[in-house]
């Protein structure tokens, strides 16, 4: 349907523009502006969107695309769309539009909006308080059924979310949660008080947005409370903002896994080619810097390598091997952790975990080289150290993997930054010492 409405557009054929995107959800209809590179048609498009559907489409549409949007739009227009926004979304649009666009969006802004959007910005950009919203429904506890769906009818249409409803007391102290299905399958005349759940799960302010993010999943909740200091509601979080915390963390975790600086919010193709440069190099840089430490290892073993030459075909798969050891133990820790089922105080248990893991791996992958280089070359001697530094590599990868994202969780950092590219770099030195070493020793007689 978006090739449709972009053909008939094309053709001028607005009539029934409008009656397709009528049938297309929000979602879709902002996916379409993202396609068209003219002002001129998009703010055509944009004036045909019934006015009841242009704040949720707005919302939906990327931060270059709203831009442009309020660049061409009237005052008039502007305020219609903010004063229909939720007020996270809306909050979200600020922060991230320049300085001249949110001058404009702040003095078009009613009074009560600008006070509780200042009020949101001052919270930490990735907390709780940064994240919620303040469309929820609230009831008292000796309201009744009955009253409480009549709230739910007077103000439930401009909520983010129904299905969840907040029992406060007078100063709005969070006593408790109710749903509505509860309430359906309640008797008319019953109170609050004797249906709602009492201490229910709630997030601070200032929490974490990960975390946060976390607590869902481990409660299935769709809508987290948040409180201040006082336990005084000020705020819900929704499921669709978990989410997109979840997906932005993943990415930005994938990204130091990768060896690169996190790339903020842009899409990849929207990306400039500098800025993915940018965000690259630095890593790449370090990387290769710091293998300059195998290149002086392989220079103080060149007289091995010259008396056996056969032992340099072998350096690669045995860095190889380790690095791709290191990134699995790393990643299936990093994973544990993620999702709390791997603690600080489960060191030794993981490391010991891993190196019999690693043992299992090193003694099938070594006696596979062992065949394989004897039949290949008939060299018994060299089959030999390759499988013993395969042994060796394979441990020291493992161990690696496991024991350097938790130090850095131990030390505030995140784990993913010493991942795959750090880890890597460090067996492929450990694997070129530990080959050298045991091939001067093993092969003493012929170098």
């Amino acid at each position: 349907m978006i090739d449709t409405v972009l053909a008939l557009l094309k053709e001028k054929k607005y009539a029934q523009v409008k009656q397709t995107v009528l049938e297309m959800h929000e979602v879709d209809v902002a996916e379409i502006f993202e396609e068209i590179s003219d002002t001129e048609t998009m703010l055509r498009l944009f004036r045909l969107l019934p006015k009841e559907t242009a704040a949720e489409t707005f919302s939906y549409m990327e931060a270059d695309v709203q831009q442009r949007i309020i660049e061409a739009i009237t005052d008039k227009e502007l305020r219609y769309i903010l004063d229909d926004m939720y007020l996270d979304d809306y909050v979200d649009m600020i922060e991230e539009m320049p300085a001249n666009v949110v001058k404009r969006v702040m003095n078009n802004s009613s009074r009560e909006n600008r006070s509780l959007i200042n009020q949101y910005l001052k919270y930490p950009e990735r907390s709780a308080g940064g994240l919620m919203t303040n469309e929820y429904v609230y009831f008292k506890r000796t309201l009744t059924v009955t009253q409480a769906f009549d709230v739910i009818r007077n103000t439930g249409l401009d909520k983010e979310t129904v299905y969840t409803c907040y029992v406060i007391d007078a100063q709005r102290h969070l006593e408790g949660t109710v749903s509505v299905l509860e309430l359906l399958l309640a008797e008319p005349d019953a109170r609050i008080e004797d249906l709602m759940e009492e201490n229910p799960i709630y997030v601070q302010t200032l929490e974490d947005q990960e975390e946060v993010a976390k607590m869902f999943s481990r409660y299935d909740m769709i809508a987290m409370p948040v409180v201040d200091n006082e336990k005084r509601l000020v705020g819900i979080i929704t499921i669709d903002d978990a989410i997109d915390v979840l997906q932005e963390e993943n990415t930005e975790d994938f990204e130091r896994m990768a060896g690169i600086t996190a790339s903020g919010d842009e899409s990849y193709l929207k990306t400039p080619a500098w800025k993915l440069a940018k965000n690259r190099i630095v890593w790449l840089i370090i990387l290769m810097l710091s293998a300059m430490v195998t290149g002086a290892l392989l220079e103080h073993y060149e007289a091995a390598i010259a008396t056996v030459p056969l032992l340099v075909s072998f350096i690669p798969m045995l860095m190889d091997t380790g690095g791709n050891c290191g990134s699995q133990a790393s990643t299936t820790i990093i994973r544990g952790m993620a999702l709390d089922e791997i603690e600080a105080k489960d060191f030794l248990k993981v490391w010991f975990k891993e190196i019999r893991v690693a043992m299992i791996c090193a003694v099938v992958l070594s006696a596979v080289n062992f065949v394989r280089i004897w039949l290949q070359y008939g060299d018994v001697g060299v089959a030999t150290v390759v499988s013993l530094t395969l042994i060796a590599t394979i441990c020291i990868a493992k161990s690696l993997g496991c024991v350097l994202p938790m130090l850095a969780k131990k030390l505030r950092l995140d784990p993913a930054i010493v991942a795959s590219p750090m880890i890597t770099t460090i067996t492929d030195a450990c694997s070129i010492l530990a080959f050298f070493g045991i091939a001067v020793r093993l092969l003493s007689d012929r170098l």
